[in-house]
């Protein structure tokens, strides 16, 4: 009845034109995923993983909660650092997001 509204199908399998096009488009999608998303992201945890085991006693860091000091002491899962004059906390080693050059903080 509303046959003139909708029109027919004249393609009876509904593939793609090209043969292999839907194959490409699938390994492009996979590619620009890897090269923008995951590549990046393995690339800042491996750099992160090292920053982590390279801590050692004396070195200045920055804690994801912004606070800046000096490492007094490094324990397995733990740091202690010192943030003022006898003012020390004690923070997990994945909390700290960088190292900074020695004698930053005396300029701060």
């Amino acid at each position: 009845m509303l046959e003139w509204l909708i029109p027919s199908a004249h393609a009876a399998d509904g593939g793609s034109f090209i043969p292999g096009l839907d194959i490409f488009i699938l390994v492009a999608f996979a590619l620009v995923f890897y090269f923008m998303l995951w590549r990046p992201q393995s690339k800042r945890a491996k750099e992160h993983r090292e920053l982590i085991a390279n801590l050692a006693k004396g070195d200045e860091i920055i804690s994801s909660g912004g606070l800046v000091g000096k490492i007094t002491k490094v324990e397995e899962q733990f740091i202690v650092f010192e943030v003022s004059d006898k003012v020390e906390l004690k923070l997990q080693k994945s909390a700290v997001t960088a190292a900074l050059p020695k004698g930053t903080i005396k300029s701060i």
